[in-house]
């Protein structure tokens, strides 16, 4: 006897609808699942047996054959149980499914409850997607699954409550999002927080408004890492679209915490300097997103940047360009999307004190030399704005003027995104620093004199063509915090100013 039940893989972060086959024949018991699973969709026979057996069903003992089609895409992890268990269910005649199509997802324990099950929301959104009515998912990941509208979420606690439903003796109600994600104060610390380094306040102000990549370079003391960390303080809020893209991110690499269905906070990621390349860029044996990919519409914050190994650094460079990631291995290929803004810290020297007004600096030419060229000269033309961070004098800190709130500087900041949304008519471009070479030539306006300015500047410096470019994109950020349509010369000046290192 033939049949049939639909589950769904999930490939990078986009989902494939899987049609479970199971042929039970007269022969010797034997349990046999193929169509490429890995060794968790192997151990899935040990797992329906023992679900099934414990919930009150007989197995049957015949020859089984499980088919999970289409048959050349690789298939991973345990999601697979539910679906093999209601397949055979089916075969056996104990279970019949109801008219409308239906997915069945996730993992089953030994005593038939469901599991929490990794990649649910791009599973549920491709059921949408293909024109499913309904889709059964472990309970712990009902909420992560109604946020996809259109089809009918069912919350299933165990295998039993799932065939009583089936039977029409219980009724489970369709999940509903609840919708309790609204933005909550941002952790870290508030720019009011940081004596002194206006300058660098206001750096990260305009690369918070207009999404660029900064470097904050200083000896130690001076404040790099703490004005990293206040970023997430003035981001402002993700949209709906983006909330949902940094989910499906967090879902598939099983990152989602359980109590939050929703990333609702722009992702803040600081790896260690000791992470390697397939944990900063994504890859593995299972081709997992990377940090990289896991700093989506979010901010990648790399602390004493010269002690990253140099190759996971330089694969950087295309996806700071390209804004997605493409990881190809001899067991498949998959492309992550990569939109993040890149915040770096590091010292001037080894000993960190090189050119600090009151603090010998112990190192050689030689080694100050080599510290300051571990960053390449590509890898530095993709930083848009350069921050020296001077140690703070005693006056500062003991300055009891209060600074600006957090919350002012996120005001504006929100101002100038709204402002460029509205420039880019909702288009895919979101940011200023997301601008081709053909939009920055429509929304980059100089008035005469910043365009004189702007020659020589070129020519004295030697920009390159990307740096000339990244240089009117961050002008173009400067006068949105201006309320001014053209740039002029102080924005230009200003922007000029933020490429004192790294010109190339």
């Amino acid at each position: 006897m033939l049949a049939v039940a639909q589950s769904c893989a999930v490939v990078g972060l986009d989902g494939y609808i899987v049609q479970v086959e199971v042929d039970i024949s007269q022969g010797l018991p034997a349990f046999n699942i193929v169509g490429l699973p890995d060794a968790a969709v192997q151990e899935s026979r040990e797992r329906v047996r023992a679900a099934l057996r414990n919930s009150g069903c007989e197995f049957p003992l015949r020859r089984i054959t499980v088919n999970l089609a289409p048959a050349d895409l690789k298939k991973n992890g345990p999601s697979y149980d539910l679906s093999i268990a209601v397949a055979l269910l089916i075969g056996c005649g104990r279970v019949i499914l109801p008219r409308e199509s239906a997915i069945f997802l996730g993992e089953l324990s030994l005593d038939g409850s469901l599991r929490h099950t990794n990649g649910i929301l791009p599973m549920v959104s491709v059921a949408k997607d293909q024109g499913y009515e309904s889709v059964y998912v472990p309970a712990a990941d009902a909420q992560e699954a109604a946020l996809v509208e259109g089809i009918q979420v069912y919350a299933v606690g165990t295998l039993q409550e799932l065939l009583q439903h089936l039977d029409g003796e219980i009724l489970i109600v369709p999940t509903e999002s609840d919708g309790q994600y609204a933005q909550s104060d941002c952790a870290g610390p508030n720019l009011s927080d940081i004596k002194g380094q206006e300058h660098a306040k206001r750096a990260l102000e305009v690369a918070a408004a207009g999404f660029h990549n900064l470097l904050f370079n200083g000896p130690p003391g001076s404040g790099k890492t703490m004005l990293a960390r206040s970023l997430p303080s003035i981001l402002p809020p993700m949209t709906p679209g983006e909330a949902l893209d940094a989910t499906k991110i967090y879902s598939v690499s099983g990152s989602l915490p359980s109590d939050c269905p929703l990333i609702s906070q722009r992702p803040f990621r600081a790896p260690h300097y000791t992470i390697s390349n397939a944990g900063l860029v994504g890859g593995g044996r299972t081709l997992r997103p990377g940090e990289i990919t896991l700093s989506h519409r979010g901010v990648l914050f790399l602390d004493e940047l010269p002690e990253f190994n140099h190759n996971a650094l330089e694969s950087l460079r295309q996806p700071l360009e390209d804004k997605v990631v493409t990881i190809s291995r001899v067991t498949g290929s998959v492309t992550y999307p990569a939109s993040f803004m890149l915040v770096a810290a590091q010292n001037p020297c080894p000993c960190g004190y090189y050119s600090h007004p009151r603090q010998e600096c112990t190192c050689t030419p030689p080694t100050v030399s080599r510290y300051q060229k571990k960053i390449s000269g590509p890898l530095l033309d993709r930083i848009d704005i350069f921050v020296e961070v001077p140690p703070v004098e005693y006056e500062k800190l003991v300055d009891e003027i209060p600074s600006e709130d957090s919350s002012a500087v996120r005001r504006r900041v929100q101002k100038v995104r709204d402002t460029q949304r509205e420039r880019f008519c909702g288009g895919d471009l979101l940011c200023n620093s997301e601008m081709g070479p053909a939009e920055v030539w429509k929304h980059c306006p100089l008035e005469p004199a910043a365009k004189d300015l702007l020659q020589a500047a070129t020519k004295q410096l030697g920009l390159s063509a990307r740096a000339f470019h990244r240089i009117l994109k961050v002008s173009r950020t400067i006068a949105d915090l201006g309320n001014e349509e053209e740039i002029r010369v102080a924005h230009l000046a200003e922007a000029l100013q933020y490429r004192s290192r790294g010109v190339s």
